[in-house]
């Protein structure tokens, strides 16, 4: 069970449905603090949500849980996960809690968890928590009443991770000048990205700023780019930034309305870095979504793109392992470790307008650096979740496939995390042999999974 309780980011599903429950809100507070409480002291978590209607249910049965275990609780508010991750370095505390479900729906809600150094948790710690909270036998060793944790609220977070977001942008430069639309999804930057922005100078035009908890992500944010992009061409504005609901994640829009997405900010930042010397080792990494384009262009400056598993903290693991400063997803995870420990939307839109402003240059004249290679992706419903190596007739047509395609494509299979799918994505130079070629494996995997 504590390998299916925690998926790619934490727990996450429907509120008020298992697991997203305030029972099991209250057994993984439980559960956290007594994986991390170190002996009779008292040890610091801090806590964070984004804008949804549940949050107040799910916070205090996890404020109930830890303080129980014996931690002392600091309550946020609404604020990005990555300003949670920041404060939980900042303020020495031993852990971080987000509570939130990033771009999803206000019905789901989630909860991840950041170690003291700001970092998600290891899948091995995970399961540790897991075990507790699934083991309808746990004997909880409470502490003796003195030492049972306090809860409290502090009320300049929000200040706070505003000057830090400031401070990784270069104090020579400003915003001045600079027209910008900034969608914030209804979600947890609402209140801090603008006043960023504003205070370091531009113009701001706010979309996604009136949450009422039932609207974060509705319609609003990077799910929904068109909308920055419409707003950018009616009020003329040199950029458009989307975040999703707990601003982690960044898709931005050039002055005429083109949406980009990660691979090609990917691209811009890391072709930014490589000038200033920055980019340690000539390294970039991403996951297995990612375009080949981009894998392309980091050869041509003589730099390797390294390939993850699908979920920002994997990307973040592989850059620790490999000294990397910069990586992320197509998605829109930017991930600058020079500066933070996870995504951050917001501290991304800074390094892309530190860009524009020391080249003084509009973004359609900077970003279009990627032709991306066509792709076709394929879900199919299967009945086995079998390994692929297991199934011969499904390697010999991937071999068949990547041997046409020579190092100009690929073929990626992987099962969805949530649902009885097969993913299959082709990739390649020509947009009809990649779509035959899908069409083809799609086949053979229905057949052999069925």
């Amino acid at each position: 069970m504590a390998e299916r309780f925690f998926g790619t980011d934490g727990l996450r599903g429907t509120v008020n449905t298992y697991p997203m429950t305030a029972d099991v809100a209250l057994r993984l507070g439980l559960a956290a603090g007594v994986r991390f409480r170190k002996g009779e002291h008292c040890e610091r978590v801090v806590i964070g949500k984004d804008t949804r209607l549940s949050g107040y249910m799910l916070e205090s049965a996890l404020t109930a849980g830890l303080c129980a275990a014996g931690m002392h609780v600091i309550m946020t508010g609404p604020l990005p996960t990555p300003a949670i991750s920041f404060l939980t370095r900042n303020m020495r505390a031993d852990l971080g809690v987000v509570i939130s479900a990033s771009h999803n729906p206000f019905h789901d809600n989630g909860i991840k968890f950041f170690d003291a150094d700001g970092y998600k948790l290891l899948d091995e710690t995970e399961n540790e928590i897991a075990d507790m909270v699934c083991n309808p036998n746990m004997c909880w060793p409470y502490p003796e009443p003195n030492l049972v944790g306090r809860a409290t609220k502090i009320e300049d977070a929000g200040g706070r991770y505003i000057v830090y977001t400031k401070s990784c942008f270069p104090p020579h430069l400003t915003l001045a000048g600079l027209r910008i639309v900034i969608d914030c999804a209804n979600g947890a930057a609402y209140k801090v990205a603008p006043l960023a922005l504003e205070e370091l100078g531009a113009e701001v035009f706010r979309l996604g700023t009136n949450p009422n908890g039932l609207n974060i992500n509705d319609h609003c944010g990077s799910l929904h780019p068109k909308v920055v992009a419409a707003k950018v061409k009616e009020v003329r504005a040199d950029v458009g930034l989307a975040l999703d609901g707990d601003a982690d994640r960044l898709i931005v829009v050039d002055e005429h309305g083109r949406i980009l997405d990660g691979d090609q900010i990917m691209a811009l930042c890391a072709q930014a870095m490589l000038e200033r010397n920055e980019l340690v080792g000539k390294l970039l990494v991403t996951t297995v979504m990612s375009n080949m384009a981009l894998e392309v262009f980091m050869e041509d400056h003589g730099g390797t793109l390294v390939r993850t598993k699908v979920g920002d903290r994997y990307v973040v693991e592989c850059m620790r392992q490999n000294g990397a400063m910069f990586g992320g997803e197509q998605s829109g995870h930017l991930i600058f470790r020079q500066y933070s420990t996870t995504g951050d939307g917001l501290l991304a839109a800074l390094q892309i307008l530190r860009i524009m402003q020391e080249k003084d240059k509009p973004l359609s004249q900077l970003a279009g650096l990627l032709k991306p290679f066509p792709q076709k992706l394929v879900n199919v419903r299967v009945e086995k979740r079998l390994p692929f190596e297991d199934r011969p007739a499904i390697g010999e047509a991937v071999e068949k496939i990547e041997e046409e395609l020579g190092n100009r494509g690929r073929v990626l299979l992987r099962y969805s995390g949530t649902e009885p799918l097969c993913r299959i994505m082709v990739e390649g130079e020509d947009p009809q042999k990649v779509a035959l070629y899908a069409a083809d494996l799609a086949e053979v995997v229905e057949r052999e999974l069925r």
